[in-house]
């Protein structure tokens, strides 16, 4: 099976959303504007995130969220300081022996978890 290596969301200001992305995830290889207005930027894994304008759904399906591992809890610690002190809604912080993990909300209100 392959990989997921795609996402598509439906966003109200593509710079805005770019720039979060770029910024707080490395979505900043290979940027493509289709003929739809769909943005697709790409991180540093191969993974396509589609920024597709229009007006996101308000709110998001409660539970859905998507999320980014890495193996290092000190890194989502960090994530976690750097995301306070700019101000970014954090939903959800656990800091436990063998988990540590956060939930955040990007421009639109979506969900995204980062844990280790």
């Amino acid at each position: 099976m392959a990989p997921l290596v795609h996402l598509n969301l439906t966003v109200a200001d593509l710079a805005r959303s770019e720039v979060f992305y770029a910024h707080w995830f490395g979505f900043e290889q290979r940027p493509e504007t289709f003929s739809d207005g769909t943005r697709f930027i790409r991180n540093d894994d191969g993974f396509d995130l589609a920024l597709h304008p229009g007006t996101p759904p308000s709110p998001p399906a409660p539970t859905v969220h998507f999320g980014f591992r890495t193996d290092d809890a000190d890194e989502v610690r960090a994530l976690l300081a750097a995301l306070q002190d700019e101000g970014v809604t954090i939903t959800e912080h656990h800091d436990e022996e063998g988990y540590v993990s956060l939930k955040l909300l990007d421009p639109d209100g979506y969900e995204i978890e980062v844990y280790a």
